[in-house]
């Protein structure tokens, strides 16, 4: 079985190199795979599933159109935490929760969006417990369109200007939290986006072996981790010719 791993695509109007790029994989790497997971940051930001345009319904045609065939599975982040069962309902997409225990060739494998991980950054923390409490997300869904949108953007400004001031070892995980979570689910195998820190990290967690392998965010070039008969390649690739530019294995 060949699975495919992709985060933090950031998909906006103000990245269309990415879009593409996005597109393209699906039409050539995705329409190999037999399961295809998204760990969270699809979209820059995400206000609504009662929002919609031209370029959120390509999206939306494009996914069902490889869900019809090969089973999607979603998993939210910090920028997409607002997507809902009706984007589900519209793509094909299956939701998942926070934390999801998946089978890799008989392998058990953990997978999370990654933020939960970095503990050491208290001021996110505290943000992320509030945008995550489903009375605060019913509350501002019930807002005007365009005061979410107008709060989606001055989030992202606040984020920027936050994280402009942060040392760089707090926005990273904390390998204390890595070892609990993957202690807590009985892995050894731990899969996560979010730092945009992309690698293969060894490491030890109740005195055995363990990975944890980071996905990498789209920009110049776009990332997914390939499972495929037991091994994983973290792929590095042009978001045009989709040729490799780094492979981690």
């Amino acid at each position: 079985m060949r699975t495919l791993f992709i985060s933090d695509l950031h998909l906006s109007h103000h990245s269309p190199a990415i879009t593409s790029g996005f597109f393209n994989f699906l039409k050539t790497q995705s329409a190999t795979a037999d399961r295809l997971y998204i760990l969270g940051d699809f979209f820059d930001a995400w206000i609504g599933d009662d929002f919609n345009d031209p370029l959120i319904q390509q999206i939306k045609t494009a996914l069902a159109e490889l869900a019809a065939r090969c089973p999607i599975y979603f998993l939210h982040g910090n920028r997409d935490f607002l997507l809902g069962n009706r984007f589900a309902a519209e793509t094909g997409i299956q939701l998942l929760p926070e934390t999801e225990v998946v089978d890799l060739d008989g392998r058990r494998a953990l997978l999370m969006h990654g933020d939960s991980l970095c503990t050491q950054d208290l001021e996110y923390m505290k943000f992320r417990a509030m945008v995550r409490n489903p009375a605060w997300q019913q509350q501002v869904l019930s807002l005007p369109l365009a005061q979410r949108i107008q709060m989606a953007a001055d989030l992202r400004n606040k984020s920027k200007s936050m994280n402009a001031m942060k040392a760089e070892d707090i926005m990273d995980v904390t390998p204390e939290e890595v070892a609990k979570v993957m202690t807590a689910n009985g892995v050894d195998l731990l899969i996560h986006g979010h730092t945009h820190r992309p690698a293969r990290h060894t490491l030890t967690v109740d005195n055995a072996p363990a990975e944890r392998w980071v996905l990498g965010d789209w920009g110049n070039t776009g990332w997914y981790l390939e499972a495929e008969n037991g091994a994983l390649n973290l792929i590095q690739f042009d978001l045009v010719t989709l040729n490799p530019v780094k492979v981690v294995a």
